[in-house]
């Protein structure tokens, strides 16, 4: 399987391309990158490549600046954007990322019209929906990795509030990935008995963990500059489960038309069932009073914000 990542010169692109070539399900890898970056991901491709040989791993691996190298790509990860810095917020980043990303959609659909577009590069919610309409392709094959990361922390937090293996929590946030983020508390669940059964529920502060998922990005960017290591292996994640047509549902950023409670023209976070063509099934699940207006308040927010900004930009980038 061939999976191409643009935007492999960021800490982000570089972290979630090595992820991908330690996965045995991928045979085939192009980093792309601008013309000025190439040195650097040929750099970077040595690099893995000595790093891959010492587990036995023979994935090929192509730097390249020419974007015709991803034709034949399954999947196509767009990274590339603005960095973000602790002082801003994702939406500061979204008219400069959307015209980077709107480039870069029309770039796949004209050399990899049969891939899959996987969307990192935030607000990733309004970007999904600017590669969704830039590229033309059905919806179904153009997903942003949304809450899955915020829900891979949010398990991580009720592991140890519960000291238990993060394997016995399952839990999920949808939305928005960022402010508007919501928690399905309702239907969380640790060893497969539902939160609220455990006598823990009436004491947990349920805005205090919210606040600490929505500011975790945050956080280890004032401490080390960038997040690499749970986005990159967030990606791997999705992208093994699409190649290996492994049917698993997680919680992406998708294109929504009244499937979640008549919520329509927007992208956002919600369960999904994954699969070889991308997006099979969008999963609506049942939610508390409380979460269902937190959940109409996030697509109203997205919803608004998407529509400012693709007012926008240039015609020629979205059509």
């Amino acid at each position: 399987m061939k999976v191409s990542v643009i935007g492999a010169s960021g800490r982000v692109g570089k972290a979630a391309a090595f992820c991908l070539a330690e996965e045995s399900v991928v045979s085939d890898m192009v980093l792309l990158s601008r013309e000025k970056s190439l040195d650097q991901i040929q750099g970077e491709a040595l690099d893995m490549k000595d790093a891959l040989a010492a587990k036995d791993i023979g994935v090929s691996i192509t730097p390249s600046s020419n974007f015709e190298d991803m034709a034949g790509s399954k999947i196509v990860v767009i990274t590339a954007g603005v960095p973000r810095t602790p002082d801003m917020t994702r939406m500061d980043l979204a008219i400069p990322n959307a015209k980077i990303v709107a480039q870069y959609s029309k770039l796949v659909a004209k050399y990899a019209p049969e891939s899959i577009i996987l969307v990192i590069t935030n607000p990733v919610d309004v970007m999904t929906y600017v590669a969704y309409k830039a590229s033309g392709f059905p919806r179904n094959r153009v997903i942003g990795l949304g809450n899955h990361l915020d829900s891979l922390r949010l398990k991580n937090l009720f592991a140890k509030q519960f000291n238990i293996h993060v394997s016995e929590v399952h839990t999920r946030i949808i939305g928005e990935h960022g402010e508007h983020m919501v928690l399905l508390l309702s239907s969380t669940s640790i060893g497969g008995i539902l939160f609220k059964d455990f006598s823990q529920y009436q004491s947990l502060d349920v805005d205090a963990i919210i606040e600490k998922v929505k500011n975790a990005g945050s956080y280890v960017i004032d401490k080390k500059g960038a997040t690499e290591y749970g986005p990159a292996f967030a990606v791997s994640n999705i992208v093994k489960t699409i190649l290996n047509d492994e049917k698993r549902i997680l919680t992406l950023t998708t294109y929504l038309d009244g499937e979640i409670y008549g919520t329509n023209d927007v992208c956002l976070g919600v369960p999904v069932k994954l699969g070889k063509n991308g997006v099979e099934r969008i999963i609506k699940v049942n939610m508390s009073d409380d979460e269902l207006k937190a959940f109409k308040v996030a697509a109203e927010v997205v919803k608004s914000s998407t529509q400012e900004l693709m007012s926008k930009l240039p015609e020629e980038l979205i059509n």
